[in-house]
């Protein structure tokens, strides 16, 4: 037995230490024998034989226990050692770095609209029906709320498709005048060369107390922007619906490609399809208790900002971290 405890301190190796243990507890082992052997014994010495044994093998259980610790410590640093991160392989040296293309088209668009004097909002991914649904006036029947388009959790909750749910928000917190700006990731179930299951938006909302805002404000407001942000294009609004605002239109500009002559890209329409807009629909201000208000808002995807002002042709280039796009833009 003294042997076994020798070489329990001489070990090297978890298997090794094993292996001891086998020798000592296992259904062959020298301890499992000879606590066999107490039943052949009898009075005195089968108690004091018993009392060797259990303090026999409480001392090897604390040399294994401790033993077994400084091992595996011991295997943990082996392994940290050989696993590390060795940066001495990498000579390049970088001098310069740069944001994600879609990162930078929304510091952009936000850095306009904060020069407004409009505010920044958020809200949680995480969403229920009300404010992602019926707050904005999309009823039952609706097919935004198909589960090809949504993911849907237990108990009415859904990873949010749009920010239009900040604005509900920021409504039921706040009394008008409203100017705001909700930027963000958004999820919907879709993935094609212009579609991810992830992607970004902004949407802004201005609302103002008795009928002050008129669609020639948003007109206004999004044709300057537009502006901003592609240049000398023309700005084409064609009516369209949402169940959210009314009237309701669908903003072009002038095809960046081909500077509207007609391409394979515009369809030969000379125009792209940037955002939707429209007055705020009176279904929403009721279902958030706002009276006597007028207000408009716009949505946009950031990423399609973002492809148009890169002449990117494919979304999905934007999330594959691929660094021969990347570096472009350094």
């Amino acid at each position: 037995m003294e042997d076994i405890l020798i070489s329990l301190d001489n070990c090297s190796s978890l298997e090794e230490l094993e292996q001891i243990k086998v020798q000592i507890l296992g259904k062959k082992g020298y301890l499992t024998s000879e606590f066999a052997k107490l039943k052949d014994l009898e009075g005195d010495e089968k108690k004091q034989r018993a009392e060797i044994l259990n303090k026999l093998r409480d001392e090897f259980n604390d040399k294994f226990t401790q033993k077994q610790k400084y091992l595996k410590d011991e295997f943990i640093k082996a392994k940290a050692k050989k696993d590390a991160f060795n940066f001495a392989y990498f000579d390049e040296r970088s001098n310069s770095g740069a944001l994600h293309p879609v990162m930078s088209t929304m510091d952009k668009i936000i850095d306009y609209f904060l020069r407004q004097n409009f505010s920044l909002e958020e809200g949680p991914l995480i969403e229920d029906d009300f404010h992602n649904f019926e707050a904005l006036n999309l009823p039952k029947s609706h097919p935004a709320r198909d589960m090809q388009d949504t993911f849907y959790f237990i108990d009415k909750l859904l990873l949010r498709t749009q920010t239009s749910p900040v604005q509900i928000r920021t409504m039921k917190q706040q009394n008008p005048p409203i100017r705001m700006i909700a930027p963000g990731a958004v999820f919907r179930r879709d993935f094609d060369i212009t579609h991810t299951p992830m992607f970004h938006q902004i949407e802004m909302l201005v609302v103002e107390d008795g009928d002050k805002i008129s669609f020639a404000n948003l007109k206004y407001v999004l044709e300057e922007f537009l502006r901003y942000m592609f240049g000398d294009v023309k700005v084409r609004f064609r009516p369209s619906f949402f169940p959210f605002t009314e009237p309701s239109a669908e903003v072009d500009i002038s095809c960046v490609f081909c500077g509207g002559c007609g391409c394979r890209i515009c369809k030969q329409t000379g125009f792209i399809e940037v955002m939707g807009c429209g007055m705020v629909h009176p279904n929403v201000f009721k279902n958030v208790g706002y009276k006597n208000v007028s207000g408009y808002a716009f949505g946009l995807g950031v990423e399609r900002f973002a492809m148009l002002l890169h002449k990117i042709p494919d979304l999905r280039s934007l999330f594959e971290g691929d660094l021969r796009l990347l570096e472009q833009f350094k």
